[in-house]
């Protein structure tokens, strides 16, 4: 049977070397911290003074060799951004396919109190994309594994790149001799 310890879930623990819960955590901090500093908000706001932003993410995509869970990235960053209070989020396409799908079904099945009016929705300002490159080294018991994660925001108007963030991991990962 298994031994299970429970820890504080921002402990660093590296197992395999590979990306993890705590690369997650340390992209996702600093791209909002960059992205919620970034000048595009002032400007957004100069030009609406009474609205804010509102984001959409688009096609994040892992390009490197392991299998990243990259929701977890993006509902971070979905998360801290909105609850900021500078900026919005819309539904994604797929989430927006969903919700359609459920107004068409409330205007067949739901009371006219109640049922929610197809045409409402907000459109997003601009677009948050990205994509996790890794670059791996290996010789002989030792492994160099360089994370580069990058995002950008794009704005949908005009097409213009608002924003660049970038985070870089470097892992050296040692493979433990065993004597039998």
């Amino acid at each position: 049977m298994p031994q299970v310890t429970r820890t504080d879930v921002k402990e660093q623990i590296d197992v395999s070397g590979r990306w993890n819960d705590t690369d997650s955590r340390m992209v996702s901090e600093e791209m909002i911290e960059e992205v919620l500093k970034g000048k595009w908000i002032s400007e957004f706001k100069k030009k609406n003074p009474d609205k804010k932003p509102r984001l959409v993410v688009g096609k994040v995509r892992n390009k490197s060799l392991e299998h990243i869970n990259l929701g977890t990235v993006i509902k971070d960053l979905e998360k801290a951004i909105t609850n900021s209070g500078k900026a919005k989020f819309v539904a994604s396409k797929e989430e927006r396919e969903e919700i359609r799908e459920e107004k068409g079904d409330q205007l067949e099945h739901a009371s006219e109190e109640t049922k929610k009016d197809v045409g409402q929705e907000y459109g997003a300002d601009f677009m948050l994309k990205g994509e996790i490159n890794a670059i791996e080294d290996r010789a002989g018991g030792k492994a160099v594994v360089s994370y580069q994660v990058n995002f950008e925001l794009i704005d949908i108007e005009t097409n213009e790149k608002v924003w660049f963030g970038e985070k870089e991991i470097k892992k050296v990962i040692e493979k433990a001799s065993y004597s039998y």
